[in-house]
């Protein structure tokens, strides 16, 4: 396939796509931007629509063989290394871009339906960062669907796209999702809930497939009046003087026993 002809944008559509940093225009377009080779492949490989490609014009040379393999149909833009500054969330940019469509909110009953595995519930996860962990050590251990608890931040931040690595276009999610009103739903849907505490609890263990793993915010953990809605609480046994572990470790450690010998409900 030769080489592609790469556009140059409107000051419009530069305008509308420096406003995707913030959640409210993201909300309101249905948009969010997903930057780096890794990111935009997975991006381009997942069920997620993509509205345009961007490269960086100094950057451009470095993407010919890329850009040139791109289906037909996704416009493909040229942008000036200070258009490019004004979008990137990178020090030491890869110089790709793509401007993706954020797909429908999930029917929350249709996707529970749907569930055949393990679900992810994040409550009030503020950092961008953390989330997006959260959501690529998901889609590792195959757990399909997440569920975030409201207050939580905005799974389309350009933080948590990218440090997802792309996972978040694999994975089913429900935002703003109440768990005092939907764990007990959860459970007479044949769920075992399982609730993460730092300081007491058993040690996590294989799970059935029909299984809820709630995990708390990165500072204060889950509120017992969620807590008192689980069956299982589940503590992380260490040998050490540290503290704790972060929140992407021991939801980690959790996702990885949960799932590695799937048990009969």
């Amino acid at each position: 396939m030769g080489s592609r002809i790469l556009q140059r944008p409107s000051q419009a559509q530069l305008k509308l796509w420096g406003k995707l940093g913030m959640a409210k225009f993201r909300r309101r377009e249905g948009l969010c931007l997903a930057e780096g080779s890794k990111v935009v492949r997975e991006l381009l490989g997942s069920p997620w629509q993509v509205e345009a490609l961007l490269a960086m014009d100094e950057k451009k040379g470095l993407w010919e063989d890329f850009i040139s393999e791109i289906r037909r149909g996704i416009p493909l833009y040229s942008l000036t290394g200070k258009e490019w500054r004004k979008l990137s969330q990178d020090k030491e940019p890869e110089g790709i871009m793509a401007v993706a469509a954020v797909p429908p909110p999930a029917d929350l009953e249709h996707l529970l339906d749907a569930s055949a595995g393990p679900i992810l519930l994040l409550h009030e996860i503020h950092d961008p960062s953390n989330l997006g962990a959260l959501a690529r050590t998901a889609h590792w251990f195959g757990i399909g669907t997440l569920l975030l608890g409201a207050g939580s931040v905005d799974y389309t931040n350009p933080k948590a796209v990218r440090s997802s690595m792309g996972s978040i276009f694999h994975l089913t999610i429900a935002e703003a999702i109440d768990f005092t009103a939907i764990l007990p739903i959860l459970k007479e849907n044949g769920y075992t809930l399982v609730g993460s505490e730092v300081r007491k609890g058993t040690a996590p263990r294989p799970c059935p497939p029909r299984t809820a793993l709630l995990v708390g915010g990165e500072s204060r953990g889950l509120p017992e009046e969620l807590l008192s809605l689980c069956g299982e609480r589940w503590h992380i046994p260490g040998r050490g003087g540290a503290e704790s572990l972060s929140l992407p470790q021991a939801a980690a450690i959790m996702m990885y026993e949960c799932t590695k010998n799937p048990v009969s409900a």
